[in-house]
């Protein structure tokens, strides 16, 4: 991670991305069999006893899975925040070594880590963890691993929903984020730069925070530990009921300093029902930009009190702009129900289905007046995914391949290889991933499909082969057996 200026506000998510922001309906998680431990009778924020503590991580690590993400071909630019590398323990010896956080590599990989809402396999964690992967590997608590397919993700909440193909898995409680005040005890459990099933502890420092370049996304934060590879982690109450989804921390350093922000799990959970459903969040969408009204701000106005939310922009052709809304206008009551901050407004809309139709009560010149909107459906906002290529041929090893860009050579500076889009198989029981790139086969360079193919194809039913591999700027060999039979190409 990099941060220009000593302690400022970089918003760094958790595992290395940067954060976007609102949102929308409930996933019921099944409670676990597990007993919740109950906190100290004192009162809510007093620290739960050793022992009651030690036994509500144990009955809640199962919850907790471990994610390796891989992305292909992305051209970082200077204001990304470098990603983790996470080691290939089963692959060749040489291509495992780690390599520093500062490499500019086409093929990123990333730790983080989820919380299981579903015995069917779905699980939950941040946005910026699976948004524009190319592979997702879970992880969990038991050491299974599993290919995680990604159901959606939610940039403006930072929530994200993975699906892997497993059954009867144990199910995190729910608790409700709304109950939580400033000094009670929270833990969370996660896999800080891959060290698993890591516990940190600490308490609630704020309630509802909202964070400049965040969005509107009412943070809790805490001084709980969150370093990379913590990401997607549960926050539990001193009752081992999940409340948040550790998203991202405050650092001048990159890493942890005392600082950190959790999504509130009854909005994650919200989020992620539409997920489930939709595979997106459909939102309200209002088409107005508004500012909280400070003392100076509502003496300017004539503002009866500093409660409200003050009208900056209305978009042309919104329905705020239909509505008769105004830059200058102080939304005080929406739909009947007063809005004491700014951040009530776009929380009341999220809450409400586009076609809706609402009464805002507005000061204006003074005087407050009644205008009737109808929300409409947010605009969709095309994303900047990028999408592997078809395979353009299966070799029969379990490799689907793809050509290199020659911009893609130049940044990996090879002259020679082509992409792994798949690896199945053979391949993938040998050790070659998705990301990876076969510069040659034997000693043969590969510049072109058809190069692969024709070298196969001279290769006998049941021989070895030889395979150049390129992961993470280092080669190794790797010995394939060919099939004992296959169809020909």
């Amino acid at each position: 991670m990099r941060s220009p200026g000593a302690m400022r506000m970089a918003a760094l998510l958790a595992c290395g991305c940067l954060l976007s922001a609102c949102a929308t309906g409930p996933i019921v998680a099944q409670p676990h069999a597990a007993t919740a431990i109950a906190a100290s009778p004192a009162s809510p924020s007093s620290p739960p006893a050793a022992r009651d503590f030690a036994s509500l991580v144990a009955s809640r690590s199962a919850w907790v899975v471990d994610i390796s993400t891989l992305r292909v071909g992305r051209d970082e630019s200077a204001e990304d925040i470098e990603l983790e590398i996470a080691p290939e323990r089963d692959f060749a010896d040489r291509l495992a070594w780690p390599l520093p956080t500062s490499a500019r590599i086409s093929q990123i990989r990333d730790l983080a880590s989820g919380l299981i809402i579903d015995s069917d396999g779905l699980i939950l964690t941040s946005a910026h963890v699976v948004a524009n992967i190319d592979e997702a590997q879970v992880q969990l608590d038991d050491g299974r691993r599993f290919t995680a397919k990604v159901v959606g993700v939610d940039k403006r909440t930072d929530v994200g929903l993975l699906k892997i193909d497993a059954h009867a898995l144990p199910v995190a409680v729910i608790g409700d984020s709304a109950t939580l005040a400033a000094g009670d005890w929270v833990a969370a459990i996660s896999s800080p730069f891959g060290f698993h099933g890591s516990v940190t502890a600490g308490v609630v420092s704020a309630v509802g925070r909202v964070m400049g370049g965040a969005g509107e996304i009412p943070f809790i934060q805490t001084d709980v530990a969150i370093n990379p590879g913590s990401s997607g982690s549960p926050l539990l109450n001193s009752r081992g009921e999940v409340v948040g989804i550790n998203s991202m921390i405050y650092s001048g350093s990159g890493g942890y300093m005392g600082l950190s922000f959790a999504v509130p799990i009854n909005l994650a959970m919200q989020v992620a029902q539409q997920l489930r459903a939709h595979g997106t969040v459909r939102r309200a969408y209002l088409g107005a930009e508004f500012q909280e009204v400070t003392p100076p701000l509502a003496q300017s106005f004539g503002l009866p009190a500093t409660t409200g939310a003050l009208v900056v922009r209305v978009d042309k052709g919104s329905p705020a702009d239909a509505s008769g809304l105004a830059q200058g206008d102080a939304v005080l009551v929406f739909d009947g129900k007063p809005l004491a901050h700014v951040i009530d407004l776009p929380q009341q809309i999220a809450q409400r289905k586009p076609g809706s139709r609402m009464q805002l009560e507005v000061w204006r010149h003074g005087t407050s007046r009644l205008l009737q909107v109808s929300l409409a459906a947010q605009p969709g906002a095309p994303e900047t995914s990028l999408t592997s290529a078809a395979p353009e041929w299966n070799d029969g090893l379990g490799l689907s391949l793809g050509d290199l860009s020659p911009a893609q050579r130049l940044q990996l500076r090879i002259d020679s290889g082509l992409i792994v889009r798949e690896a199945d198989g053979i391949a993938r029981s040998e050790g070659i991933r998705g990301g990876d790139v076969i510069v040659a086969l034997n000693t043969v360079k590969l510049h072109r499909l058809e190069d692969f193919r024709q070298g196969l194809s001279q290769q006998p039913a049941g021989s070895m082969v030889a395979l150049l591999v390129l992961r993470d700027r280092r080669l190794a060999y790797l010995a394939v057996r060919m099939p004992a039979s296959r169809e020909r190409p």
